[in-house]
């Protein structure tokens, strides 16, 4: 952005310039004004999403440029971003930033919007395959979980050989956000991955119950009333995103078992989330930046230009890991400066 939108309409405004100028001062606004620019999330509700919105809607109006937002109605709803793919091909947008519900459905609708001449830059779920993005903005999920996975092992100490795991996963369907994060952790703990792109068929005994949680609180307290039935030794709980653990804890206080007996770790680093941490609710949690992602999107979308990126077109936009209660080993942030950095 070289900021010449802002320049323009400071020099529309002063009496004396020449009429030059001021035509091609006008001239360039008009032409900003005429470019559309779309965000896709999953949901509009998450608060990851919340906050990826607001980083685009503040770059699309630093450049001056048109933003049309829209979202699934749930987190797997293909069909929505599909129609919104659609619709900005119709708008003869001149690209889009998305995070994919289904990482491989929306692959084909992806490259009739590339055909089509639009730029697609895929956020926070990488696409199946990469490639079909013209770049990725995204943390790198699978360290992510290999933050909290480390994290968890190195304070259960001797512990984590007898630990007794439930995971509140995201989607049946396994996207790619699920399974990184998912086996990131595996590795993280010493869990052997099987599978790295599917996750389900490890062998490790410590593994005691799988669920599906949508990143819902809601739907993440159900999920654990759910493992509690059939593992009410749990000590440990690796959750998607911060409002399963939200869900998670309020399933383990009504049974009594908010006591310290369970730890639970999470990926976002939303300010609610950083706040379970400050209060020990979540043990630790791997925060990422999605206003960071978003904004530099729209950027990259309205100058046509991308940033370094490697050979699968994979921009990291970093993790830090938020503790109250560090591990020797395990690089990790304070909870005050996860605060500060936090989100929603």
């Amino acid at each position: 952005h070289d900021g010449r939108n802002s320049l323009g309409f400071s020099f529309l405004k002063t009496a004396h310039a020449s009429a030059v100028v001021l035509g091609s001062m006008a001239a360039t606004a008009a032409l900003a004004q005429d470019v559309t620019v779309g965000l896709i999330t999953k949901t509009e509700t998450n608060p990851f999403f919340v906050k990826m919105r607001e980083g685009a809607q503040a770059e699309a109006q630093k450049l001056g440029v048109k933003l049309i937002t829209a979202a699934g109605k749930y987190d797997g709803d293909n069909d929505s971003q599909v129609a919104a793919i659609e619709n900005l091909i119709s708008a003869k947008a001149k690209g889009f930033a998305i995070v994919p519900s289904d990482s491989k459905a929306i692959v084909p609708t992806i490259q009739k919007a590339r055909d089509a001449g639009l730029m697609v830059i895929d956020l926070d779920t990488p696409l199946d395959p990469m490639t079909a993005a013209n770049a990725t903005f995204a943390t790198d999920n699978f360290k992510a979980g290999q933050l909290i996975g480390k994290w968890a092992a190195g304070t259960l100490g001797d512990k984590a050989k007898d630990a007794h795991i439930v995971y509140l996963d995201l989607a049946t369907n396994q996207p790619t956000v699920d399974y990184l994060r998912h086996q990131g952790f595996n590795d993280g703990f010493g869990i052997k991955v099987a599978n790295p792109t599917h996750y389900g068929d490890e062998k490790d005994p410590r593994i005691c119950d799988y669920e599906i949680s949508q990143g819902d609180q809601e739907k993440g307290r159900t999920a654990m009333e759910n493992a509690l039935q059939k593992c009410p030794n749990v000590n440990l709980v690796y959750t998607i995103n911060e409002p399963a653990a939200a869900g998670a804890y309020e399933a383990l206080k009504a049974v009594g078992k908010d006591d310290g007996s369970v730890m639970i770790v999470s990926i976002d680093g939303g300010c609610p989330g950083v706040k379970n941490v400050q209060a020990g609710v979540i043990g630790a949690t791997s925060q990422q930046y999605p206003l960071k992602m978003a904004s530099m999107a729209m950027d990259s979308i309205a100058s046509g230009k991308l940033p370094d990126l490697d050979k699968n077109g994979y921009f990291d936009t970093g993790a830090q890991l938020v503790t109250a209660k560090p591990v020797d080993g395990v690089p990790s942030i304070s909870v005050d400066e996860g605060l500060k950095l936090c989100w929603g």
